[in-house]
C-alpha cells in the first residue's frame, strides 16, 4: 500500500509575515490613539520577549476559545505599553484593544513571491501540505484570506491546541491526524521550533529563509524546497 507524501510548514516567516510583528501592531496602535507617547520600535521591542505563550514552549496549556486566548494575550501587550510609556493599566489597556482585528488585518500581511509556486509545483509532485505554527487561534482563516488556503490540507495552530513547537506534543496532534507525515519533512525558518523539534520525533527538515550550521538541509528560498524534496532523500 502507497504512503501519502506530507510536507508540515511553518507559517510566520516561512510562508508569510506581517512586518514587525507584534512591536508594529501595538506602535501603530498607540501612534492611532495618543500620537504624543512618542512609540517607537525600539523603545517597545524590550518588553515584548516574554509573555506570548511560545515564549515558554515547555508549558502545555488547555485548549480554550479564541476569545480567551486574546483576553490572555492582551494584558501581555498592555504591560509592554505601561513599560515603555509610563502611561497606568487602564490607558494601556484602552490603548491595545484593538490589537486582535490589527494583527488579522490581512492587508498587512505579506504571503511570500515563492509560496504559491512552490506549493503548486510540490502538490503536482504528490505531496500533501500541512501547516503547523505557533500562531493565533484564527490562522486556518488567516490562510483562507491570504489566497492559498486551497493549497493546504489541514492547519495544526498552538491557540488552538495549546502546544507550542518545539514540544514533541505539537508534532504529534501532526502525526496523529495524518501519520504517514513522519516520513515527509517539516519545513520552517526557526532552528529551535521546526528542524530541532521535527527532528526530535523523527521528522526530517528543512531551514527557510536563512542558515544555521546545525540545520542539516537549509534552502534559502521555497523553489531550492522544490528541488530538495522531489529528489532524492537528504537524511
Amino acid at each position: 500500500m502507497s504512503r501519502d507524501r506530507f510536507l508540515v510548514w511553518d507559517f510566520d516567516g516561512t510562508l508569510a509575515v506581517r512586518p514587525g510583528s507584534w512591536t508594529a501592531v501595538v506602535c501603530e496602535l498607540v501612534a492611532g490613539a495618543r500620537p504624543d507617547l512618542e512609540m517607537t520600535a525600539e523603545g517597545l521591542r524590550p518588553h515584548l520577549q516574554s509573555g506570548f505563550p511560545w515564549h515558554t514552549p515547555e508549558v502545555v496549556r488547555a485548549p480554550c476559545s479564541a476569545d480567551e486566548w486574546w483576553s490572555r494575550l492582551l494584558p501581555v501587550l498592555a504591560g509592554a505599553v505601561q513599560r515603555a510609556s509610563g502611561v497606568g493599566d487602564v490607558e494601556a489597556r484602552r490603548l491595545v484593544a484593538g490589537a486582535r482585528a490589527a494583527y488579522l488585518d490581512a492587508k498587512r500581511w505579506q504571503v511570500f513571491d515563492d509560496v504559491r509556486p512552490a506549493l503548486e509545483q510540490l502538490r503536482d509532485r504528490g505531496w500533501t501540505h500541512v501547516v503547523l505554527s505557533n500562531h493565533v487561534p484564527e490562522l486556518a482563516a488567516l490562510i483562507d484570506t491570504l489566497g492559498f488556503g486551497d493549497l493546504i490540507t489541514a492547519v495544526h495552530c498552538s491557540g488552538c491546541t495549546g502546544v507550542e513547537k518545539p514540544h514533541p506534543r505539537a508534532f504529534e496532534t501532526v502525526l496523529t491526524a495524518h501519520p504517514d507525515a513522519r516520513a515527509g519533512w517539516m519545513i520552517g525558518d526557526s532552528l529551535q521550533a521546526d528542524v530541532l523539534g521535527a527532528r526530535a520525533v523523527g521528522m526530517r527538515a528543512i531551514l527557510v529563509r536563512s542558515t544555521h550550521p546545525n540545520a542539516p538541509v537549509h534552502c534559502p528560498t521555497l523553489t531550492q524546497v522544490v528541488d530538495v524534496v522531489g529528489g532524492p532523500s537528504v537524511e
